[in-house]
């Protein structure tokens, strides 16, 4: 069914079911979505990254990119080709110092982005800067880089955002 699955992608040291990522999923899952999550462990090469999300979801049409630090500058990446219903980004690492030139642009589709005050990692500046340039919808939290202290509000944010794109 096209536009009825959500892929996440990890961050750099994160796992392909942490805890945000299993609290999203059942939000996913409550709004009858399929759900499928990339495993990047083992691979450090951002571009090798872009490479597996696109191979292993070149064959859902329209999915739903949902990443997290590293993840979401991946699955805003593979967007060009895998042309998402919409893209939901957690403190995606964009414009990062030495290689901003890799930030990649967005697709014609809703974003919103959820970042961190306090995200001594990726600066909020950064989504900040992101979400002015294309028109992303962003909400700023009281949070660093991982807010897992948040997760509720992510998850609320996450339905609200599945329920925009029915």
């Amino acid at each position: 069914m096209s536009g009825r699955t959500v892929i996440f992608s990890h961050g750099k040291d994160g796992d392909p079911w942490g805890s945000k990522i299993v609290a999203m999923a059942d939000v996913a899952r409550a709004l009858n979505y399929q759900v499928e999550s990339v495993d990047y462990r083992g691979i450090d090469d951002p571009q090798a990254r872009v490479a597996k999300l696109i191979e292993s979801a070149q064959h859902i049409p329209a999915p739903i990119l949902v990443g997290s630090s590293l993840g979401g500058h991946v699955a805003t990446a593979a967007a060009g080709v895998l042309a998402p219903r919409g893209l939901f980004l957690l403190a995606p690492a964009f414009y990062m110092p030495g290689f901003e030139q890799y930030t990649p642009k967005p697709p014609a589709c809703p974003i919103s982005i959820v970042h961190g005050w306090q995200d001594d990692i990726v600066p909020v500046q950064n989504s900040i800067r992101y979400a002015r340039e294309y028109q992303a919808t962003l909400q700023v939290i009281d949070a660093d880089h991982r807010m897992l202290q948040h997760v509720p509000f992510i998850v609320a944010y996450f339905h609200l955002f599945l329920q925009r794109l029915s």
